[in-house]
């Protein structure tokens, strides 16, 4: 073995250590930071590409037009950054501590439900500034290296990546399943030019269970791994930034931003634990607020109450549409009725449709 190999010469004043060594200093520098987990993976991802060309040949993607614009960017990590030869992925858990029972406030028709992983502070710049200062600390070790930290932030297959890095398996809803963790995290990459070692992919475990394709309201996962995005609640009430089709309105009861239904009946999920991030505490009661108080939230107070918070990138008009699409799911009363009434003449078109249909189902 040469010097060089042993990692025992310098280069540019920095001692160069074996790549088995950094890997577990990484792993140990990200537990550190707050990370539950740190794998690491190649970037072939030509499996995935063939399945991601598939679902965009078929339009699954909606009006995620962006999906396409990036062409092959999203599934070969070197074309986004040169020079990159791995992939270091995280995982952080979200769940919330919550007095509330989901599943309660699914069948509570005057209150609104908000996708867990969007009560608190918004993930992107917590894990982006952690996965900066991971980066750093390696550098502290390497001296200057290739990287870019990513946080669902451009053209990249996180869930491939994670998968490949040993954190979970893809599931039959399309999220990353793990043993331990069930599917409440967030994840995030650095791209790197380290030449580390790879982990493992672990086994899949959904087995025969369909739970969560049985449960999805508006019927999203058309097939075991494939998810009809145009269909699902996530993206009709967050990415959709038109009108929602007519016929899905009604299947959406009471979600206003995004939708849990496949996480919360997963079984692997029964092993998730809360989060320890006081960030993703739930804020502005958003854990089980009133359909008719959201409503009535001026374009003022939802950049006020928002502020720091994922649900903002909608936009006030789609909050509006949101909502009301909720109010048209509601009991019939005199206060619903009211409320709707009161944004009639919004000066968004599409929030004024979205109002009519809603009292139209009050009168049908």
């Amino acid at each position: 073995m040469t010097e060089n190999q042993a990692g025992s010469n310098d280069v540019g004043g920095q001692t160069l250590i074996p790549m088995e060594t950094l890997a577990e200093n990484i792993r140990e520098w990200g537990m550190q930071l707050g990370f539950q987990q740190l794998g690491f993976c190649d970037i072939d991802l030509s499996e995935h590409e063939t399945h991601l060309e598939e679902w965009l040949a078929k339009g699954f993607h909606g009006e995620m037009g962006y999906m396409q614009r990036h062409g092959t960017l999203r599934s070969r990590p070197d074309e986004l950054i040169p020079g990159t030869i791995r992939v270091i992925s995280v995982r952080l858990d979200y769940l919330p501590e919550s007095e509330v029972d989901v599943e309660a406030l699914l069948k509570d028709p005057v209150r609104a439900v908000v996708s867990r992983y969007a009560l608190g502070r918004d993930y992107h710049k917590l894990m982006r500034k952690r996965l900066q200062k991971l980066a750093a600390r390696i550098e502290q070790q390497t001296g200057q290296f290739g990287y870019r930290v990513f946080v669902d932030s451009a053209p990249v297959l996180e869930k491939a990546l994670a998968e490949k890095a040993g954190l979970g398996w893809i599931g039959k809803h399309s999220n990353l399943l793990n043993k331990t963790a069930g599917s409440w995290f967030f994840l995030g990459e650095i791209y790197t030019d380290l030449p580390l070692p790879t982990d493992q992919p672990v086994n899949e475990h959904c087995g025969d269970c369909v739970r969560c394709i049985d449960v999805c309201p508006t019927q999203a996962i058309i097939a075991p791994y494939r998810v009809d995005a145009r269909r699902c609640i996530s993206y009709l009430t967050i990415e959709l930034r038109s009108s929602i089709p007519e016929p899905l309105r009604p299947l959406m009861g009471n979600r206003i931003f995004g939708c849990d239904d496949c996480q919360l009946v997963c079984p692997w999920n029964r092993f998730a634990r809360s989060t320890t991030e006081p960030d993703f505490a739930p804020r502005h009661g958003l854990d089980s607020p009133e359909l008719i108080q959201l409503f009535r939230w001026s374009e003022k107070q939802f950049l006020r109450r928002t502020e720091g918070s994922a649900i903002r990138r909608i936009g006030y008009e789609c909050w509006l549409r949101n909502l009301a699409v909720a109010l048209g799911n509601a009991p019939a009363t005199t206060e619903v009725s009211r409320a709707l009434e009161e944004q009639l003449h919004h000066p968004s078109a599409m929030v004024r449709e979205h109002v009519e249909w809603a009292l139209a189902q009050h009168l049908s």
